[in-house]
């Protein structure tokens, strides 16, 4: 377990999959990150890569050959290198092999890079295409936060706060896990919405290209909560399991199949095509308070 941390915050990271494991403040000695019980969800702040959300069947085509790949791909279940480590900072790092090879027939980098400035985390994902022809990929985070936040609060009691109005539906998801072809209406000129467990029965709340960059977790009840911010992510997943008590704030550069895909790995909605040696980057952070 790697730990950074300075006055405020206290954050520890797994080398499996590079996955966030504590984000705690000292002064008020609140944990924000969900527990990872298993009885709800095992996970913590997956990493999603080289997909994000599910294919259609599992599997995808690339140069006339199918691959098979589960959901939100490998990444989350690799062991990352740990490459560089300040008191304020992590880097960890994961490249392909013959696992990875047989699953993704790309060579690759994945760098995430974890570092506290006060009361902020900030994530950087950057991806190098170590190969010689290009590569097609997806990226995105996972975070779950601990809900309710505060002692004495309830579940109920908070709501999510977009820095934006926004008129974005929903794009529902398949039992499988694909994209429905059409939107459902959801938000009308909103800033707020409300969360409950029901609000989750239906699987995640998946939008694109929201106006928004940032989503609050406040409440009335209590002071405390936080903000994530996630600008140049073009989806969003906002996501519970059933009756578990942390909402995920997700941003995605990528998305699930439609159902309708064709399954050819170039075709998919939202990949991301980087040439040979050519570097990605992405950067989400969240300020606690």
């Amino acid at each position: 377990m790697t730990t950074i941390e300075n006055e405020i915050l206290r954050v520890q990271i797994s080398p499996k999959g590079a996955e966030l494991q504590s984000i705690t403040r000292k002064d008020n000695h609140l944990e924000y990150l969900w527990s990872g019980d298993p009885a709800f969800w095992g996970k913590k702040s997956p990493v999603l890569f080289p997909i994000v959300g599910g294919l259609k069947n599992n599997q995808y085509r690339f140069n006339g050959k199918t691959y098979e790949l589960g959901r939100h791909g490998f990444a989350r279940d690799k062991t990352f290198e740990l490459t560089e480590h300040t008191p304020h900072s992590a880097t960890f790092v994961l490249t392909d092999d013959d696992d990875t090879l047989s699953h993704y027939p790309f060579p690759f980098s994945l760098s995430i890079r974890y570092t506290i400035t006060d009361a902020t985390l900030a994530v950087r994902y950057t991806v190098q295409n170590t190969g010689d022809a290009a590569m097609y990929f997806s990226a995105g985070a996972h975070p779950a936060f601990k809900m309710p936040l505060a002692e004495g609060t309830a579940f109920s009691d908070y709501a999510l706060h977009f820095n934006a109005p926004e008129n974005a539906g929903i794009w529902p998801l398949s039992p499988d896990g694909q994209i429905l072809p059409e939107p459902e209406a959801f938000f009308s000129n909103s800033e707020v919405l409300p969360i409950s467990k029901k609000l989750f029965y239906k699987d995640a709340l998946v939008f694109k290209h929201l106006a928004s960059n940032a989503i609050a977790i406040r409440s009335e009840s209590t002071p405390h909560g936080l903000e994530v911010r996630f600008p140049g992510f073009p989806y969003m997943g906002i996501w519970s399991a059933k009756d578990a008590d942390f909402v995920c704030i997700e941003p995605w550069c990528g998305i699930a199949d439609h159902t309708d895909a064709s399954g050819e790995l170039t075709e998919k909605e939202g990949i991301i095509n980087l040439a040979p040696e050519g570097i990605f980057q992405r950067e989400w952070s969240a300020i606690f308070f």
